[in-house]
């Protein structure tokens, strides 16, 4: 008979059925051959539903699901990984969980992971330094992953002397080395230029900036479209004042351009730094949008519950993640050695925090 449609028409033999044991007492070690000859199918039928294949008929999958869980069988996942030569796991080096976009990123990808029958195996890098970062590289040929996705600065990679686990393909979220590795980004230039070009057309005439952390190059790239379209519309770029992404130093940036009192348009580099800037905006007495309009990027959850609603660019977390693991599966199952970099789509949320400047 045909594996695949094997069904339960033979009963368990009394030596299987003899092995039920009393409470308390010590499971003896079971085969699938033990599992096969309980649910009265073959040793292949067992092994097609203990590894997710398709093709088993349904009342079959439930008769040797129920001789699994009452021998106490346990697919051995370490045994398979060695026959099919892959482990069905995903590791993802990231820096810092403390920044709305790698958690929405990692999260996407974990969910699209499972999606495709694939775990996920987190190496956090404590500090952003390149011993930090080749020992997490390092990490990877003692763990059991078929590919990486790297959430994290390149240039830390590019700096870092990394010895990479043989065959195991690399793929790089929010990066600008697409000549290097794969990479899958954000449109950063995109969204900037859309809350720019807003601002502007409300009538302001200039945007000042609230830029991200030096180093980073999700921050470098939107301080570099903030410029470029100032720069083509023939605006002044006022002096560029910088937070680390926290809310806490976007107050006290917040408190600096509040003191500015040609500072009618500010665009942020992220929402939750534009929440400190609300605050602090409040504080100084310059109100949101008559005095001064504030843009976000991110928008994140809570960006709509902001006093007022936050105006914002929204990246799409979801579809970067859902790309990254789609981008690495290709690499791995093709071997596709390629480079380059595929862009995720932004778009503007306007909302209640920005307004035409008001009349002098």
């Amino acid at each position: 008979m045909d594996a695949t449609h094997d069904t339960p028409t033979q009963a368990a033999s009394p030596a299987v059925t003899g092995r039920r044991r009393a409470p308390g007492a010590v499971r003896p070690s079971v085969s699938m051959a033990d599992v096969a000859q309980l649910a009265g199918v073959s040793s292949q039928t067992v092994s097609r539903v203990s590894n997710g294949y398709a093709g088993v008929n349904e009342e079959t999958r439930r008769q040797v699901l129920a001789a699994m869980r009452e021998l106490g069988y346990r697919p051995n996942s370490a045994a398979r990984a060695l026959k099919r030569g892959e482990f069905r796991t995903l590791g993802v080096i990231t820096f810092t969980l403390s920044t709305t976009g790698n958690v929405r990123t990692l999260e996407a990808i974990a969910t699209a992971a499972a999606a495709e029958g694939y775990a996920v195996t987190l190496l956090p890098v404590a500090v952003p330094t390149q011993d930090e970062v080749r020992g997490a590289f390092s990490r990877l040929g003692e763990l059991a992953v078929d590919a990486v996705i790297v959430i994290m600065e390149v240039h830390l990679l590019d700096a870092a002397t990394i010895n990479m686990p043989p065959r195991v393909q690399v793929v790089v979220a929010d990066s600008d080395a697409g000549e290097r590795y794969t990479v899958v980004d954000t449109d950063q230039v995109g969204g900037t230029r859309m809350a720019v070009e807003h601002l502007l057309g409300l009538g302001h005439d200039t945007v000042w900036h609230l830029a991200g952390p030096e180093g980073s190059y999700a921050a470098q790239r939107r301080t570099d479209a903030w410029q470029a379209t100032l720069s083509d519309a023939g605006r002044r770029i006022p002096p560029l004042v910088r937070g680390d992404w926290s809310a806490e130093s976007g107050y006290r940036a917040g408190l600096e351009l509040a003191a500015q009192e040609d500072c009618t348009a500010v665009f942020t580099a992220n929402d939750q730094m534009a929440l400190g800037l609300l605050r602090a905006l409040h504080e100084r007495g310059r109100r949101v949008p008559e005095d001064v309009s504030v843009i976000g990027f991110d928008d994140i959850a809570e960006a709509s519950s902001f006093l007022p609603p936050l105006t914002t660019v929204h990246q799409d977390f979801a579809e970067v993640g859902r790309l990254c693991v789609q981008a690495v599966l290709r690499k791995m199952r093709h071997d596709d050695a390629t480079h380059g970099t595929t862009l995720v789509p932004t778009r503007l949320i306007v909302r209640e925090s920005t307004a035409p400047p008001a009349v002098r």
